[in-house]
């Protein structure tokens, strides 16, 4: 996207990303119903919060959204791109 590399499923930290562009700092979650439940959103909190101190921008997206409204989504993460690329 952009010409930047998204891996999916990589290490980072002691966690693993959904997809993850080391060059921008970039973490992409796309949580399914699983996410809904407290005691998950608790520690996606607790995750998040790690690898935002780590220097991680972590934009997140239902599984719903991914599958019904891409178009969106798509325009999000480019919307993203660009914040980081002007803060370069």
């Amino acid at each position: 996207m952009r010409g930047y590399q998204f891996r999916r499923q990589r290490p980072v930290l002691n966690y693993i990303a959904d997809f993850m562009c080391m060059n921008l700092m970039l973490i992409i979650e796309v949580d399914g119903i699983s996410h809904w439940h407290e005691e998950t959103v608790i520690k996606d909190e607790a995750r998040e919060k790690v690898l935002t101190e780590a220097g991680f921008r972590v934009i997140r997206f239902d599984d719903d959204e991914v599958l019904k409204d891409m178009e969106n989504v798509i325009r999000e993460i480019e919307m993203v791109i660009g914040e980081i690329e002007a803060r370069k």
